[in-house]
């Protein structure tokens, strides 16, 4: 589904990573400010740029993307990414999590897409939130789960229903919000 929000990503994200470029997304509890974000995107660079597998450089990108929502990515057409270096850059992620004072490994929140705006929702409010109406099966999700540059550029922004969500709640019939 195109939106100005998947346009934008298309625009930052490497062009010169092939598709299958391992990509990790971690969810940040709040947005963060301009001034928090260009702080956490020299962070990042600082780590991707002396990304290491074995001693040997990982050709890394790892960028906070949408304010709230650092994406890691590994093109491993050449050296591929093992446990420790995956590990390290989670050490990053761990280090911001502190610094901020932010969580980035809570599973539980959700985040959709609503006139434009990343809105978050505990996951045991999402039925609620269908049956009242603020959310609907064509309200965007944002599918942490991709794991490839290809399935972010195509599956990261979903509507509910065309997600993995969709198997896990009941959507009201259409004109029947209580």
């Amino acid at each position: 589904m195109q939106t100005p929000q998947l346009q934008e990503l298309i625009t930052m994200l490497p062009e010169d990573f092939s598709d299958q470029s391992r990509v990790w997304v971690y969810q940040c509890s709040r947005a963060f400010i301009e001034k928090e974000e260009n702080e956490v995107n020299e962070q990042l660079y600082q780590f991707y740029t002396q990304w290491q597998a074995h001693g040997a450089p990982v050709k890394g990108w790892a960028r906070l993307l949408f304010r709230q929502f650092i994406v890691v990515m590994a093109d491993e057409t050449m050296v591929q990414v093992s446990g420790c270096s995956t590990d390290s850059s989670v050490r990053v992620i761990k280090s911001l999590e502190r610094q901020y004072d932010v969580n980035f490994f809570d599973r539980m929140m959700l985040t959709f897409l609503r006139k434009g705006k990343a809105e978050m929702l505990p996951f045991n409010q999402v039925q609620y939130a269908l049956d009242k109406g603020f959310i609907d099966r064509d309200t965007l999700l944002f599918n942490n789960v991709v794991t490839s540059k290809a399935e972010l550029l195509t599956q990261w922004l979903v509507p509910v229903n065309d997600s993995w969500l969709a198997g896990r709640v009941e959507f009201p019939q259409a004109g029947s919000h209580n």
